[in-house]
C-alpha cells in the first residue's frame, strides 16, 4: 500500500508540472516573445482558462501527502517553511497580476501587472527547482525527523547544506529553463501570427541548452547523491525514464523543425514527466534523504498513515480525482484551438 500511495503523490504532482507548467512557461518568456499589447493579450487568453485549475493540482497533490504521509508532510513543510512561505506569496502576487490586469485600461498598471506576473512565473519556477532537488540531495535529519536549513552555508552538498548550494541551484536552472521551453511550445501551439514564429524560433534556440544542462544534471546527481545510482541498479525498470527523457528531447527537435506544434508540445510534456518518474525512481523507498550522522532517511513504511486510513482513503481519492480529471478534460476541450486573433480580456 505504502508503494501505491507512493506513486500516486508522484503522479499527481507530475500533473501538476506539466498542467500549470506550461503556463509558468509562459510568464517566464512573456515579456520576451509578446513585445505589445495585442501579443499579450493573445499570451494571457492562452492560459486564462485553465491557469487557476492547473493549479488545484498542487493543493490536491499537497492534501494527498498529506493524507498519506504525515510524517513526511511535518517534517519536509516546517524545514522548508521560508522557502514554501515564499511561494506562497509568489503564487498570490502572480494570480493577483493575472486577475487584475485584465481589469485595468490604464498603461501603467498593465506595465506594472506584466512584470509582476513575468518575475513571479520565474522565481517560482526556479524555487520548484531548488526544492526537488533538495530532496534528491537530501536535509540534515535529526533523531526526531526535523531539520533546519539556512538559505546558504559553503555552498557545498554534504552534512552541512543550505536551501542553496551549486546542486539545488543547477536544479533552479535547470527548472527555469525547462518551463520556458514549455511556455514557449505551449505558445506555438496556441498562438497565430507572429507570436506563434517568435515562440517557435526561440524554442529552437532554447532547446539545446535544456538538452546540455538535462545532460549535465546526471553526474551533478550522481555526485551529491550517489545513493540514487543504487537504486537504479536493483530497479532496472527505472532506466526507462532516462530513456523517454532523450527519446522526448529528440521528439521536440524533430517535430520543431518540421512544424508540428502538437508533437513538440507533447513531447515536453514527456520529457517533463520522465525527468520527476527518473528522480521519484532515484528516491524509492526513501521518500526524504538524510545527510550527515544525527538522523535516518525517512521511508516509506516509516511515513505512510495508518493501514485503516490508507485503504479508505483510497476510495475516497479515487472518487475526487474522478472529479478533477472530469474538470481539466472539459475545461481543455471547450478552449481548444487557437487564440483568436484580436482577443479580449484574458479568456477566449
Amino acid at each position: 500500500m505504502g508503494t501505491i500511495w507512493f506513486w500516486i503523490v508522484a503522479a499527481m504532482l507530475t500533473i501538476y508540472v506539466v498542467l500549470d507548467g506550461f503556463d509558468l512557461g509562459v510568464g517566464i518568456v512573456y515579456l520576451f516573445v509578446a513585445r505589445d499589447e495585442q501579443d499579450r493579450r493573445k499570451a494571457m487568453h492562452a492560459i486564462g482558462p485553465v491557469w487557476d485549475g492547473n493549479e488545484v493540482w498542487l493543493i490536491a497533490g499537497g492534501g494527498t501527502l498529506f493524507f498519506a504521509f504525515p510524517l513526511l508532510y511535518a517534517s519536509s513543510f516546517s524545514g522548508f517553511y521560508l522557502p514554501l512561505t515564499i511561494v506562497l506569496w509568489l503564487l498570490i502576487v502572480r494570480g493577483l497580476s493575472i486577475e487584475l490586469r485584465a481589469h485595468t485600461h490604464d498603461s501603467v498598471y498593465k506595465t506594472l501587472f506584466d512584470a509582476t506576473f513575468s518575475f513571479s512565473s520565474l522565481v517560482l519556477a526556479v524555487f520548484f527547482g531548488a526544492a526537488l532537488a533538495n530532496v534528491i540531495r537530501g536535509v540534515p535529519l535529526g533523531p526526531d525527523n526535523y531539520f533546519f536549513l539556512p538559505l546558504w552555508t559553503d555552498w557545498r552538498t554534504g552534512p552541512n547544506p543550505g536551501i542553496l548550494d551549486w546542486y539545488t541551484v543547477l536544479g533552479g536552472v535547470l527548472a527555469g529553463l525547462a518551463l520556458a521551453l514549455h511556455g514557449l511550445l505551449y505558445l506555438a501551439l496556441k498562438a497565430a501570427g507572429v507570436l506563434n514564429t517568435r515562440s517557435t524560433m526561440l524554442a529552437k534556440r532554447l532547446l539545446p541548452i535544456v538538452a546540455v544542462i538535462t545532460l549535465a544534471s546526471v553526474p551533478a546527481t550522481v555526485i551529491a547523491r550517489p545513493a540514487s545510482l543504487e537504486h537504479y541498479q536493483q530497479h532496472g525498470i527505472a532506466w526507462l525514464a532516462p530513456a523517454m527523457v532523450v527519446v522526448s528531447l529528440a521528439t521536440i527537435a524533430i517535430s520543431l523543425a518540421r512544424g508540428w506544434e502538437w508533437r513538440a508540445f507533447l513531447g515536453s510534456c514527456t520529457y517533463l514527466a520522465s525527468m520527476l518518474v527518473g528522480a521519484a525512481a532515484g528516491l524509492y523507498p526513501v521518500v526524504l534523504p538524510s545527510v550527515g550522522t544525527a538522523g535516518r532517511s525517512i521511508t516509506i513504511d516509516e511515513a505512510l498513515a495508518g493501514p485503516h486510513a490508507v485503504r479508505v482513503g483510497l476510495v475516497w481519492w479515487a472518487f475526487g480525482i474522478l472529479l478533477a480529471i472530469g474538470y481539466t478534460v472539459t475545461v481543455y476541450w471547450l478552449f481548444r484551438g487557437k487564440v483568436p486573433e484580436h482577443a479580449e480580456g484574458y479568456g477566449h
